[in-house]
């Protein structure tokens, strides 16, 4: 990859780290956030899904706006809203404010999501942009690693309220990263204005595209697993294992090495085996991983460190799925690259909303329930692959 183009992938990569900052930091302080706001762990579990909700749908607004106005206009714009309302929930009084506000946080942060996938369709395609993608993935994977160590130790200075004014200082430097570094990779002669049938027809074509669908499912239930984790690991490993905030950061990033070590090989497998191939595999894999620790811990061994060990190494296969997804998925719409990106998001975010929904009402605080979530994910994400990549087969899992 040309020095340029590593350039703007860091860029990319800072900026798409946000988003998913501003989740993983806020975990450790979930807690203390029922404790101080009089609500219960359900209660204080809804501002997570609040945010993850109005994230997938902002997608919607954001992707079709690229298109029309470029792309650097509507990531400025979501960072503002995201800092106005990260003030907003550094002064909820109630848990009810709080999660409007976490809302419209994640209203304003999916601009981050959604728009660089964008940049880089317009800038690489294929293998290239597998390993651009891998690139950004470098940056990302600081976030699960060291957010919520940051949000423990921010926690341990002030409180959970303090966290919001490190996120706050973080959309300040998204600001001027947009406006100052990035440059505008959109062409004018190539941009639509956003006209609702245009939209509608483009929805329509995405939507009937059994590749683009069936890509976009596989990451969707792919991510929905990680968001299961996302919203049960904190009270899991408080309650069952007895780990202190600082002591859940460090699993948690423990947990989340494996994803993103392994993004970074994404790009050079799919240029030596190809990427439905390195799907394929990687998806059986990570089916296969995680049913094998929900049955062992349902047969009594649930230790935590077979707990973190085995979502360690499954994770690892995940991390190939979700970059090679993305840019398949967006590789035959050059035309409307912001919205492809935009829906694809929005469906992924959307399912993961509702797998939390789903597998919520049998969540114990315990690793059995939370494993089993987990692998009921993975499994929808193979079925998903099997139904649209023809060189998965069902005897390859035999």
């Amino acid at each position: 990859m040309r020095d340029p183009m590593f350039r703007m992938a860091l860029v990319l990569g800072l900026l798409s780290a946000v988003g998913p900052f501003a989740i993983d930091m806020y975990l450790p302080a979930m807690p203390q956030v029922a404790a101080d706001l009089n609500t219960t762990e359900a209660g204080a579990a809804l501002t997570l899904t609040s945010y993850f909700i109005a994230f997938g749908l902002a997608q919607m607004i954001y992707g079709p706006m690229a298109d029309a106005i470029g792309r650097k206009k509507p990531m400025a714009l979501g960072v503002v809203i995201f800092l106005v309302a990260t003030v907003a929930a550094a002064l909820a009084p109630t848990i009810g404010w709080l999660i409007l506000a976490r809302a419209v946080q994640g209203f304003g942060a999916a601009t981050l999501m959604v728009v660089p996938r964008a940049v880089i369709r317009d800038v690489a395609t294929g293998p290239a942009a597998a390993k651009m993608m891998a690139a950004i993935m470098i940056v990302i994977s600081i976030s699960p690693m060291l957010a919520p160590l940051t949000g423990s130790l921010v926690m341990a200075w002030g409180g959970w309220r303090e966290i919001f004014g490190v996120l706050g200082a973080a959309a300040l430097l998204s600001l001027f990263l947009i406006l100052v570094v990035l440059p505008e990779t959109s062409d004018p002669l190539h941009r639509q204005p956003v006209r609702l049938g245009q939209m509608m027809a483009g929805a329509r074509r995405l939507l009937t595209d059994k590749r683009f669908m069936g890509l976009t499912m596989i990451g969707g239930f792919g991510m929905a697993s990680f968001f299961v984790f996302l919203s049960t690991a904190s009270f899991v490993y408080k309650h069952q294992y007895g780990l202190s905030p600082t002591g859940f950061s460090i699993a948690f990033a423990i947990n989340a090495i494996g994803f993103f070590s392994a993004s970074q090989f994404a790009g050079r497998l799919a240029e030596q085996f190809g990427m439905e191939r390195v799907i394929s595999l990687a998806i059986t894999g990570f089916t296969g991983l995680t049913l094998l620790v929900t049955a062992l811990v349902w047969s009594g061994a649930d230790a935590l460190p077979l707990v973190v060990a085995g979502l360690l190494v499954a994770n690892a296969c995940l991390g190939l799925v979700i970059p090679t997804t993305m840019v398949m998925a967006l590789d035959p719409h050059p035309d409307i690259a912001g919205l492809a990106s935009s829906l694809g998001g929005t469906i992924q975010m959307l399912t993961g909303g509702l797998m939390i929904a789903l597998t919520g009402p049998f969540m114990d605080n315990t690793s059995a329930t939370m494993v089993a979530g987990i692998a009921l994910c993975a499994l929808l994400a193979w079925c998903a692959a099997a139904a649209s990549l023809p060189r998965l087969r069902l005897r390859r899992m035999v």
